[in-house]
């Protein structure tokens, strides 16, 4: 996989008007918005988990509780077509330090959770190597030097592309941050990377 890739500029601030699904694979699905999330889900799993009874009144017993019922929707998601369907998704990202080899910046990247009537979501990319390097058009990679130079924080949007590891294709667990609220991470075996920045 090709990680060193062209940071791509849109003007507007929706990313999704503005060519993202161009650059995605024929048929393939953008898990970024929590409705076509949650319809992506009920065609594997059927419907969400009853948070509240796994985690129980006060927590107690609520982690074996939870590793049964990824155990039950491992097993009747089995050969369900979904697994096999290419999605993508967005994580977050930062331009870091400038690559002079390259002429891109390295970036520090992070992922997005998205709140659907499921839990919260929260995607886990799978074989997703370091050294993301995102290479600017010329007239651009200048005044970016000069952002970085002074301190400015330059956000980027990472679109990654995609399959579901059929053996462990979405983890429930709870937030950390959160007791008692469900977090569903589907697992992906990361296949492309694309670079996004709004001017």
């Amino acid at each position: 996989m090709d990680t060193v890739r062209p940071l791509r500029v849109y003007a507007s601030t929706d990313l999704a008007s503005t060519g993202l699904r161009s650059v995605l694979p024929p048929g393939t699905i953008l898990l970024q918005d929590s409705d076509v999330i949650e319809r992506f889900l009920e065609a594997l799993d059927g419907s969400p988990p009853d948070w509240k009874a796994i985690y129980g009144p006060d927590g107690d017993g609520a982690m074996d509780r939870l590793f049964d019922v990824n155990r039950q929707r491992d097993r009747q998601r089995d050969g369900k077509p979904g697994l096999k369907q290419r999605v993508a998704f967005l994580w977050e990202g930062i331009l870091s330090g400038y690559d002079r080899f390259t002429g891109g910046f390295r970036l520090a990247i992070g992922p997005k959770v998205i709140p659907t009537g499921w839990g919260h979501v929260r995607f886990k990319p799978s074989g997703l190597p370091s050294g993301l390097v995102a290479v600017p058009p010329p007239g651009l990679r200048e005044r970016l030097r000069k952002k970085k130079a002074g301190g400015r924080v330059v956000d980027v949007d990472l679109l990654l592309t995609g399959r579901l590891i059929p053996e462990e294709s979405i983890i429930y667990d709870f937030a950390h941050e959160e007791p008692g609220q469900g977090m569903i991470m589907p697992v992906v075996e990361i296949e492309h990377v694309e670079y996004f920045l709004a001017r």
